[in-house]
């Protein structure tokens, strides 16, 4: 589990507004994990206390790496980062992002960058 929680760690202090670049599947999906943990860690500690301080303060906290690594691993499917956007567009545009989210990495170096698995 110690692995796993690095990826989340270097997101959030060494990639924090790194835009360039790609980001492999494993590096994504570990971040979204572990974000979705402390976001309910969160929720739960500000319903406790019944205002929702702690949650927004994290949401704030975190809203741009996670742009950042989308955009990473968008570009590692050899993808614009710009393609984020889509998002904005209701049902459609969150399960196309989901589906370039899930696809496998272009191999080799790409137009963004080396291949981050080799």
């Amino acid at each position: 589990m110690d692995a796993a929680n690095q990826f989340y760690i270097d997101v959030l202090k060494t990639k924090y507004a790194a835009f360039d670049g790609r980001a492999r599947r494993k590096e994504y999906w570990m971040y979204v994990l572990f974000n979705a943990i402390a976001a309910v860690a969160a929720m739960i500690i500000d319903n406790i206390i019944g205002f929702p301080f702690f949650y927004i303060l994290y949401g704030l906290a975190v809203l741009v790496p996670s742009i950042a690594i989308s955009v990473r691993r968008l570009h590692d499917i050899g993808k614009s980062g710009w393609w984020i956007i889509i998002a904005l567009v209701p049902l459609v545009g969150v399960v196309i992002l989901f589906v370039f989210s899930v696809m496998e990495g272009q191999k080799g170096q790409n137009q963004y960058g080396p291949d981050p698995k080799a």
